[in-house]
């Protein structure tokens, strides 16, 4: 490939990656939404984030059974605790590292076969 050739490709993706948000950016700057419509896309990052957690804090990574005494979930409800107390996200972050860390430690006799 010729140099052309990569500014071509590097200038395709860019409009690829770049058009799909400017879009409905500048579309929808001179709209006014629904009430509605903003409460319903105010809950998609809840959504995605749910969908992501839920798997690895119940379920079996190897047999995706329930199991409500995984490490990570016992370690996620009082890091949840700490963050709705709080609201830091910098000291949730580290609480939760800390108590994974130590339930590694002391909890890894239990929940090892």
């Amino acid at each position: 490939m010729t140099i052309s050739d990569y500014l071509a490709l590097f200038g395709g993706m860019g409009l690829v990656t770049y058009l799909p948000r400017a879009l409905p950016l500048l579309y929808l700057a001179h709209t006014t939404l629904p009430r509605w419509f903003e409460d319903w896309l105010g809950l998609i990052p809840v959504a995605i984030l749910s969908a992501l957690l839920a798997p690895i804090l119940f379920a079996d990574p190897g047999i995706r059974n329930l199991d409500f005494g995984r490490p990570e979930l016992i370690v996620a409800v009082p890091t949840l605790l700490f963050a709705i107390k709080t609201r830091s996200l910098g000291g949730t972050v580290l609480v939760g590292m800390l108590l994974y860390w130590l339930a590694g430690i002391f909890l890894n006799d239990f929940f090892t076969p």
